[in-house]
C-alpha cells in the first residue's frame, strides 16, 4: 500500500507536519503522544484506511514539524492550535479522532476551542489530570522531564536505534511494524550521516512540564464534562500512570472506560485490537 502524503501548513511562524493516508470514509485525526509523531500511527492508520481517511499532525517540535526558537512556546493550547491550523487547511470541520498521551490532551482541547469539531474520540491514556493529580514518580519537580533531557538524541543509524529499542523498556513492547514506523518517522538524517531525534530531548522534556500548567492537563480535564462528542477513554493495565485518574476522565466525559492488557502504549502494541477499537467506537 502506498505511503502516506505529507502535508505542510504555516502557522504561528511554524512549519506543521502531518500526514494524510487517503481513504473514502470519514476523517479520522491521530494524534500521538509526547516525543513521538504522526507516523507512529503508520500501521494502525493503513488498517483503518478502507474504513477511514486517517491524518495525523506533527505538533510543533515533533516529526517533521519545525521547533520554535523558544521552547516557553510548547504549550498543549499552541500544539492545539497547531493541529487546527492543519484541520483548516485540510478544509476539515469534522473529524472522528484518536487522542494518545498527550495527543489525548489535545483532543479534548480541539473541543473546547472549536466546539463539535470532534464528533467522537477514543482518549489513549490521555494526559487529563485534576488539578494536583500529575503523578510523580520520583524525586525531581518533573520526573518524566529529567528523563527526557537525558535521552540519546543522536545514533549512527536507524538499525542501531531499532536494535537498541527492541532490547529494553518502554519500546520492547512494541508491535514491530509500530517500532519500525517510529524509527523511519520518529528521526532525521543528519548531514554527517548519523541520524538524530525529530523530537529533541528538550523539547519532549519541555512538554512534559507543560502538562504539570494550568493550561495544561488540568484545563484539558476541567474541560472533560463540557465535551460535546462523544468519547472513550481506555487505559493498559499495566500502566506507568495511575489508572484511577482515566476511570475520573470517564466519569468525567459521561462514557465507556475500558482497562486493556498493555502498557501506556497499548494501541502500538496491537494493531489489530487498535483497529478493532477505533472501527467499534468511532464509526458512525
Amino acid at each position: 500500500m502506498s505511503d502516506p502524503q505529507p502535508v505542510t501548513v504555516e502557522h504561528d511562524g511554524l512549519r506543521i507536519a502531518a500526514l494524510d493516508w487517503g481513504g473514502d470514509g470519514p476523517p479520522l485525526l491521530l494524534l500521538h503522544p509526547n516525543g513521538f509523531c504522526a507516523g507512529f500511527f503508520d500501521p494502525l492508520a493503513r488498517e483503518l484506511r478502507a474504513d477511514f481517511h486517517p491524518i495525523g499532525v506533527d505538533v510543533r517540535g515533533h516529526g517533521a514539524s519545525d521547533r520554535p526558537a523558544d521552547l516557553a512556546e510548547c504549550t498543549f493550547p499552541n500544539a492545539t492550535g497547531d493541529v487546527l491550523a492543519v484541520l483548516d487547511a485540510l478544509g476539515l470541520d469534522e473529524v472522528v479522532a484518536l487522542g494518545h498521551s498527550m495527543g489525548g490532551a489535545i483532543t479534548i482541547l480541539l473541543d473546547e476551542r472549536r466546539p463539535a469539531i470532534v464528533q467522537r474520540a477514543l482518549l489513549c491514556e490521555a494526559i487529563a489530570f485534576p488539578p494536583g493529580g500529575i503523578p510523580r514518580t520520583s524525586g525531581g519537580p518533573n520526573p518524566m522531564a529529567d528523563i527526557a533531557r537525558a535521552r540519546r538524541a543522536v545514533w549512527p543509524d536507524r538499525s542501531t536505534v531499532r536494535e537498541s529499542y527492541a532490547s529494553r523498556p518502554p519500546m520492547n513492547v512494541l508491535e514491530p511494524a509500530a517500532l519500525d514506523a517510529y524509527v523511519r518517522y520518529g528521526f532525521r538524517d543528519r548531514v554527517d550521516g548519523d541520524v538524530e531525534l525529530a523530537c529533541a530531548p528538550e523539547v519532549e522534556a519541555r512538554c512534559f512540564e507543560a502538562a504539570g500548567e494550568p493550561d495544561g492537563a488540568p484545563h484539558a480535564f476541567g474541560h472533560l464534562s463540557r465535551f460535546r462528542g462523544d468519547a472513550v477513554v481506555a487505559a493498559g493495565l499495566d500502566s506507568n500512570l495511575p489508572l484511577e485518574v482515566f476511570a475520573a476522565q470517564a466519569e468525567a466525559v459521561g462514557g465507556p472506560y475500558l482497562e486493556l492488557e498493555g502498557s501506556h502504549f497499548f494501541p502500538q502494541e496491537d494493531t489489530a485490537r487498535a483497529a478493532a477499537l477505533v472501527r467499534e467506537y468511532l464509526s458512525d
